[in-house]
């Protein structure tokens, strides 16, 4: 396993799924785990070391509202962690900040202990980062990533990229 990919909340999966899709198709293992860094602190901190114990090279984390997880993660490990900003999602209810609470809890971390951050609710980049941070290790990851790109740059291509009649 390569991955893993921490949630705050069971109702945070819908997004977090996109970060599992894009690594699924890139064919990197991952682990994925529910656990809150407020109601399950000690849980939290063993599955760390679990991860750790079982290779893990990148964690991905998802949380919203105050948005700890990301840093509290950080804290317990060297391992490089991706942060992604995640909008409250209660129906009916909302807390009005639309994720930007969460955005600036994990990009305004202290020094010694960052966290990468990607756009809120991006869970898709945050699975592409942590193919990047791969890609210096494993080749075949870093050549599928330069064949993802090239697909992307042809696909523009053929779209209209060159230019479009309005």
């Amino acid at each position: 396993m390569k991955v893993a990919i921490f949630l705050g909340s069971k109702s945070d999966s819908e997004t977090m799924k996109k970060a599992a899709d894009v690594l699924r198709e890139f064919n990197v293992e991952f682990v994925s785990y529910v656990i809150s860094a407020h109601r399950a602190g000690e849980l939290l901190v063993k599955t760390i070391r679990k991860v750790e114990e079982e290779g893990c090279e990148v964690i991905i984390a998802g949380a919203g509202l105050s948005a700890a997880l990301p840093g509290v993660i950080a804290s317990r490990t060297i391992l490089p962690v991706v942060g992604v900003p995640l909008e409250c999602i209660n129906p009916g209810k909302s807390n009005g900040l639309a994720g930007v609470d969460a955005l600036l809890s994990i990009v305004q971390m202290p020094p010694q202990i960052p966290v990468a951050c990607v756009g809120i609710g991006n869970a898709k980049n945050a699975a592409y980062l942590a193919l990047q941070i791969l890609a210096i290790k494993y080749p075949e990851i870093k050549e599928k990533l330069i064949e993802f790109r090239k697909k992307m740059t042809s696909d523009a291509e053929a779209n209209g990229a060159a230019g479009i009649e309005l």
